[in-house]
């Protein structure tokens, strides 16, 4: 019996796939499903985003891709990390999956692979605008297009890059990006392109291009900052309430002292803590971000805040639940940790983190269970 369960909604999933296909206009829609579907289970969530209409999947990694393969054969699956040698080539290559290739290096491995084959098969081009993270230089991606045109070396299929202040849409470096990969998409002649994450999805038909890959709005998160989300929730992490202590005023929570209780309080410990992904820099004292952000985790129990006191331990957090009425709390199992009352991204600001990571850092030891789909 698990001390921490997650729900996840496939249909709201779903819907949120729905949703940014007709926020992409005359794109496709792709969906990515890295990091295990951004912690969702990439088999349920990939299978539900299908049966949504849902053609073209990006992965992280080889292992992602070969695992997503085995359940949608039919789906093109890209592999955001390219390849790293021969082995990694031929694990794509007996998969099916398209290599999406952020280097010259990269470029002629797979080259190479393929013409010791006998044959080619597709590929995508990344090239960096702007966010000096994976992909080609503008000059390297120039100078490969015009090579390429010559020698036909590989296939590519696709031209891709990735915005990295999209989620701040009046940053001037979104507009630079821009037009770097508009200068780039010339040079390729006909080829599909892809700029868009969640964000850019918002930013409008611009940035659209042929197809979009939103991530994180699929799975409930903000994508852009400062604006109502319109996406649904797609994950509730709640934990069990183990035990409801008395503690008086003037006594402690957990280690270090840290956090005194002005008043006599009813504190429910629940099973959940860092090693479960519940990050201890959300604690409710004793920790440093809360001299710059005053208040830590806030769960809810039957729509009512209750917030974490003391510190998070390694599989327990303590939450003041004073103020619920006694009839609530002794039928109460569960606390809240986000996906109802509190949300993803307002959990994970108290934390000092983002959605994604709070996410994607949720451990094994929850239950997990599917609904909808």
């Amino acid at each position: 019996m698990a001390t921490a369960r997650l729900t996840v909604d496939l249909d709201a999933l779903a819907d949120n796939y729905r949703l940014m296909r007709e926020r992409s206009g005359t794109a496709q829609a792709a969906a990515v499903v890295k990091a295990d579907a951004y912690g969702t289970g990439l088999e349920q969530a990939a299978q539900a985003l299908a049966k949504a209409g849902c053609r073209t999947f990006f992965v992280a990694v080889p292992d992602e891709a070969v695992r997503l393969k085995r359940i949608l054969p039919a789906m093109q699956v890209f592999v955001l990390s390219g390849i790293f040698d021969t082995e990694s080539a031929a694990v794509l290559a007996e998969a099916g999956a398209v290599p999406v290739l952020n280097s010259p290096d990269q470029i002629s491995l797979w080259a190479s692979y393929w013409k010791a084959h006998g044959s080619r098969r597709p590929c995508a081009i990344h090239v960096d605008t702007g966010m000096n993270r994976l992909g080609l230089s503008e000059a390297e991606a120039l100078a490969f297009a015009e090579r390429n045109g010559r020698d036909h070396a590989v296939t590519p299929i696709l031209l891709v890059s990735h915005l990295a202040c999209g989620d701040q849409p009046d940053h001037t470096l979104n507009r630079m990006q821009l037009s770097v990969f508009q200068r780039v998409r010339a040079a390729f002649g006909e080829i599909e392109s892809s700029l868009a994450n969640s964000a850019g999805v918002f930013l409008g038909p611009d940035y659209h291009f042929d197809l979009t890959r939103p991530g994180i709005a699929l799975y409930g998160g903000e994508a852009v900052n400062d604006v109502p989300n319109p996406m649904r929730p797609v994950v509730k992490a709640e934990a069990r309430i183990l035990q409801i202590r008395r503690v008086k005023a003037g006594e402690s929570v957990s280690y270090g002292a840290s956090q005194v209780m002005a008043r006599d309080s009813l504190v429910a410990v629940c099973g959940a803590g860092y090693a479960d992904g519940w990050h201890r820099a959300g604690s409710g004292a004793g920790v440093p971000l809360r001299q710059a952000v005053g208040q830590g985790y806030c769960g809810a129990l039957n729509g009512r805040p209750v917030p974490v006191v003391g510190r998070v331990t390694m599989d327990l957090t303590m939450f003041d639940v004073t103020d619920v009425p006694d009839a609530e709390l002794g039928r109460a199992g569960w606390i809240e940790l986000f996906g109802g009352t509190v949300t993803l991204d307002d959990a994970a600001r108290a934390a000092g983190t983002i959605g994604y990571e709070l996410l994607t850092s949720l451990g094994a030891r929850y239950h997990r269970r599917h609904v909808g789909g």
